[in-house]
């Protein structure tokens, strides 16, 4: 093992750590290691590691390359902007655990047709994203849409399990006016669903790098986490 998978490694084991120390055996919560732009070796390293079994990836191309490599037990999350016209590539990749990015009632549809016509064989969890910080240069959906579009995937979506609610919300919350509003508000787009659904019990993706652990002891269950981890990222070429 190199000195810098054996930095990757002990920097996983210090983000578990931190998850303990909020979370204190209150619930379970997921961390996925973002791992664009980076080389399968440092995820392999990883996963042999640290038993790091979820990653992210933002890139279709990327995400399929890296999937037909490494090992099949990887649970993948695509993370980044899913464009319609890729939805039958991601859907074949057959360790595909989630897809957080479902902004629409329209894109959740083409997934769900993608899922038919590739015949996969499992349903593939989706987050809806939801635009938490009402930046117009951020994806997602408005808060107030987050009912009609969960409860359209529920209806009309069998090959989707609806998993929960993702935010990336605003950068550089610094907590001076009190708890981060992107994680108030997709906590409250939680409680809307889940009154509207009977039975239906919905994750949180939300909190990053900088601000993971105000975003699990805010009642995150899914943590995206990438130069935390794997160090500062090349622009992409």
């Amino acid at each position: 093992m190199t000195d810098n998978h054996a930095h990757i490694v002990e920097n996983i084991r210090t983000v578990r750590k931190n998850m303990d120390a909020v979370l204190q055996g209150r619930q379970n919560a997921t961390l996925v290691a973002v791992s664009k732009y980076k080389p399968a070796d440092d995820i392999k390293a990883a996963y042999e590691g640290a038993d790091q079994k979820h990653f992210g990836e933002n890139y279709v191309q990327e995400l399929v390359e890296k999937s037909e490599i490494l090992p099949r037990d990887i649970a993948w999350h695509f993370i980044g902007n899913l464009q319609s016209n890729k939805c039958k590539v991601v859907a074949a990749i057959p360790n595909l655990y989630a897809v957080e990015t479902i902004e629409s009632s329209k894109k959740a549809d083409s997934l769900n047709k993608a899922c038919i016509q590739v015949s996969r064989e499992s349903k593939i969890n989706v987050f809806v994203q939801i635009n938490t910080s009402g930046e117009e240069s951020k994806s997602g959906a408005e808060p107030s849409a987050c009912v009609e579009i969960a409860k359209h995937i529920v209806d009309n979506c069998p090959q989707l399990n609806l998993l929960g609610l993702m935010t990336i919300g605003a950068p550089d919350r610094d907590g001076s006016e009190g708890e981060n509003p992107d994680f108030v508000c997709l906590r409250e787009c939680k409680s809307k669903v889940e009154q509207a659904i009977p039975g239906l019990s919905l994750e949180l993706s939300m909190g990053m790098s900088a601000d993971y652990q105000e975003a699990l002891a805010a009642g995150s269950t899914n943590i995206r986490v990438g130069s935390t981890i794997f160090g500062s990222r090349p622009p992409k070429q």
